[in-house]
């Protein structure tokens, strides 16, 4: 059965369906930095899963914003990077990311000690 198109009512919506869920933001954010192999994101993205990686980087390379090179190689080597779609989306989001550094302490505090991570 193919898979339902998604319809989106503004360019907010469309772009938090792209980004949204846990790890997406980050896997990106570790690709801003340049070309990574599966275990290096694996490695820059603390706590994630091979498969939730796995699922992400297919569905990121779906909405590409994300490439998948595969080169001749024994064993087969794959590189993940950003495509120019996904350069601007980096560039999207780090305004988001200035604020959550703006504001991590406070939002630590009203949450009870929560732990942030700074992801750069």
């Amino acid at each position: 059965m193919p898979e339902k198109c998604a319809v989106f009512v503004s360019g907010l919506d469309a772009s938090i369906d792209v980004v949204g869920g846990k790890w997406k933001v980050l896997i990106l954010w570790a690709l801003g930095g340049g070309s990574k192999r599966f275990g290096e994101l694996r490695r820059a993205v603390a706590g994630v899963s091979e498969k939730v990686l796995a699922q992400h980087l297919r569905e990121l390379e779906r909405d590409e914003v994300v490439h998948r090179a595969v080169h001749e190689a024994v064993p087969p080597k794959v590189e993940y990077s950003l495509t120019p779609s996904g350069a601007t989306l980096i560039e999207a989001l780090r305004p988001l990311a200035a604020w959550g550094c703006e504001h991590k302490t406070r939002l630590e505090e009203i949450r009870g000690g929560a732990v942030c991570v700074d992801v750069g």
